[in-house]
């Protein structure tokens, strides 16, 4: 047996259990000979480090990871079993893998291991050698039998402890037939599986740390929403947070809002998800000032809105000369928001690379500025949104993993302008009183303005919804702002048509309606012939305005009843007709006929 104290430290450590080989062959079966391998310096192996360390990255578990490593063993040493075995905290083997393993075969593999030669590496943290098994004290007649070593068959030996850190978590293990020319590539060979066994142990290292903090952070999210739980309980009322901006009191606000203030008492960190224009930025306010932190800073950064490299020294700061415009040294926003809050705004549009230096200050609240090598620690509790689908962008390799979990640990969904319709009176009534103030005018809505709002579907959500008061205000001639006032209503709504474009490079291609004698000038978009006859409101999918339809002829002074019925006429009361010539759905106009009591006439 050859002395390897000089061996290289081992690697890293991962949740363990057993993964072995296929059960061995009789000691007189001719495939047991060893794969014939050429002797090639080690220094020329690194195509096939490469191909190891691209077998342990793959997207794939823990097991499979190990079990191509130990397929790829015969092309790279003499070899005929090799095994991988990663032991528990007991110093158990709790994983085992080998050529040919596969799902639930860890039990039957495991008998297969020497135990005290295996026994000895990870007791003495030393790689164990045995040109000839049955000559060395360190096999017992167990571990001889499990080899098939007999008077006829030599049998050599390799073992090396796989390190995380200073602590050996398991084995990296070969035998063979001994034969005149494996005995002299025993050195050679301890060198290239130690190499291997170091990088076998980055990755259990790796794994375990990935899972330990997935497991935290899931058990975190799960505490808060059992507290979230026990907000519906008699007699506890969530307090409202009072921010300016959020106005409403539909259901749907009044729900977020509770939890806005469940989660203010906490330290989590915060996803907003919801589409854009929903008020993320004010909802992000509202839980900074109802917290503990609310004597503190909000920082807010918008991640899209500027380039990595600049990102970096927004977000971390920097010292003097550390690039060609830093004249002076400068904070960073997580150093400008210490015991506060800070609101990063798109995280869902940071590349990559950025991503991973993220995580890290999220993890351990620590970074360096950019230019200095001394670590800044700080307290900040962070409060991400985002438009995106996190899940589809992990899903695509385009998201961290491991940094949606950092940063999804209570994620609050702002709802839709469109799941909330009864605050847009509420909503624009205070866009109204603010054009006002700041304009020295004294501009209403009357019920015809209202109506219209109340049926448009604003897929731009409360920004779209304050931009339309503010136009129409603006160009308003009267003081009392009426539906012929709307942009929609006469088809020039640049946000309809915004939407109308979107919805036709998407939606498949309709047959053309034939023109009529009616008179164009009457051409409505469905949103228009939507507000015009009170719709309902819209769902998710109908968000984007329809497209454009030949409208009904008629002079200004018909009534929507009337054009209803106009429509109801010229398409033989077919209803599908109708909607198709006004630019409604089906159920858009079988509510609009109930709602002006118009009674279908059978023809």
């Amino acid at each position: 047996m050859h002395d390897t104290r000089n061996c290289e430290q081992s690697a890293r450590q991962i949740s363990s259990r057993c993964i072995s080989l296929p059960k061995m062959k009789s000691p007189n079966s001719k495939s047991e000979m060893n794969n014939v391998v050429p002797i090639v310096p080690l220094h020329q192996r690194a195509p096939d480090i490469f191909e190891t360390s691209t077998a342990l990255t793959a997207p794939s578990g823990l097991e499979a990871a190990l079990a191509n490593v130990v397929d790829l063993l015969p092309s790279l040493v003499q070899v005929r079993h090799g095994i991988i075995s990663l032991c528990d905290g007991a110093g158990i083997p709790d994983m085992t893998v080998g050529a040919g393993w596969s799902e639930g075969s860890d039990e039957r593999y495991r008998k297969h291991l020497p135990r005290a030669a295996i026994d000895q590496i990870i007791t003495t943290g030393m790689a164990l050698v045995a040109e000839n098994i049955a000559l060395d004290p360190a096999f017992n007649a167990a571990d001889k039998d499990v080899l098939g070593a007999s008077d006829n068959m030599k049998v050599s030996f390799i073992g090396v402890p796989i390190r995380v850190d200073a602590n050996v978590v398991g084995t990296l293990t070969i035998d063979r037939i001994l034969d005149n020319k494996s005995g002299s590539l025993l050195d050679y060979d301890l060198r290239l599986l130690t190499t291997i066994a170091n990088l076998v142990g980055q990755t259990v290292k790796l794994h375990r740390l990935f899972a330990s903090d997935r497991e935290r952070l899931m058990a975190e999210k799960i505490r808060m929403q059992k507290q979230f739980g026990e907000l519906k309980q008699p007699g506890h009322e969530g307090k409202r947070a009072h921010v300016k901006g959020i106005i409403g009191d539909s259901p749907a606000l009044r729900g977020l809002l509770e939890k806005v203030a469940l989660v203010a008492r906490s330290n989590s960190t915060v996803l907003l998800r919801g589409e854009s224009g929903t008020g993320k930025e004010l909802v992000a306010k509202a839980v900074h000032e109802m917290s503990g932190r609310a004597k503190r800073p909000l920082i807010k950064l918008n991640c899209a809105a500027l380039p990595e490299t600049v990102l970096e020294s927004e977000l971390f700061g920097h010292e003097k000369g550390a690039f060609t415009s830093a004249f002076n040294s400068r904070k960073g926003r997580f150093e400008l928001a210490d015991k506060g809050t800070l609101f990063l705004d798109e995280i869902g549009e940071i590349s990559a690379s950025f991503q991973a230096k993220l995580l890290r200050v999220l993890q351990e609240q620590e970074f360096e500025r950019v230019g200095s090598n001394q670590t800044i620690k700080v307290d900040v509790r962070v409060i991400a949104a985002t438009n995106r689908n996190l899940e589809d962008a992990v899903a695509r390799n385009e998201f961290r993993a491991d940094l949606y979990y950092r940063i999804s640990v209570v994620p609050l969904l702002v709802p839709p302008l469109r799941e909330r319709r009864g605050d847009i009176p509420l909503l624009a009534a205070e866009f109204l009183k603010n054009f006002n103030s700041e304009n020295g005018r004294t501009m209403v809505f009357d019920a015809s303005a209202t109506e219209v709002l109340m049926n448009c579907a604003f897929p731009g959500n409360v920004r779209e919804l304050e931009n339309c008061v503010q136009r129409t205000a603006t160009l308003a001639a009267a003081a009392s702002i009426g539906r012929n006032d709307f942009d929609c209503c006469h088809g020039r709504c640049l946000s309809a048509m915004l939407w109308k474009h979107a919805s036709k490079e998407t939606a498949p291609k309709s047959e053309p309606i034939a023109p009529s004698s009616l008179n164009p000038a009457m051409q409505s978009s469905g949103a228009f012939a939507s507000a015009a006859f009170g719709g309902p409101p819209v769902d998710s999918e109908q968000a984007l305005p329809a497209p454009v339809r030949l409208g009904l002829v008629s002079d200004a002074t018909m009534t929507d009843r009337e054009r209803l019925i106009a429509a109801m006429e010229r398409s033989g009361w077919v209803q599908a007709k109708a909607a198709r010539l006004l630019g409604l759905t089906p159920r858009q106009i079988g509510y609009a006929l109930r709602k002006y009591g118009i009674e279908i006439k059978n023809l």
